[in-house]
């Protein structure tokens, strides 16, 4: 699970040593896919969670049959629109060795 409460995700635009983003693979094109992956991956789960939260907090109304909004609804959205975006933290992550990637044409040819 991602800690979505980590304080040293930057949430606003950051530039990156390019060296130190290709450095594990030595390829920055493969070093971006791998990052923009995992950054799908995060997406996925936030968007998740996000979800499962607000259903807690939905009322329905069988005669309209409509949702509304409460006040921890709109608090939950707030504070997931709060986080850092899903590429800064697959970026983090690659930059600090959380990500687990192999190279599946290396393995074949072993």
């Amino acid at each position: 699970m991602i800690d979505l409460k980590n304080p040293n995700i930057p949430v606003n635009t950051t530039t990156y040593d390019r060296n130190q983003v290709d450095e594990p693979t030595e390829n920055i094109y493969e070093a971006i896919s791998i990052i923009s992956r995992r950054a799908e991956q995060i997406n996925v789960e936030i968007k998740k969670e996000l979800i499962d939260k607000l259903e807690e907090f939905a009322t329905y109304n069988d005669s309209l049959e409509e949702i509304f909004e409460n006040k921890e609804q709109i608090e939950v959205s707030k504070f997931y629109e709060r986080l850092p975006k899903p590429h800064a933290i697959a970026i983090q992550e690659w930059l600090t060795d959380k990500i687990y990637y192999r190279n599946t044409e290396e393995d074949s040819q072993e």
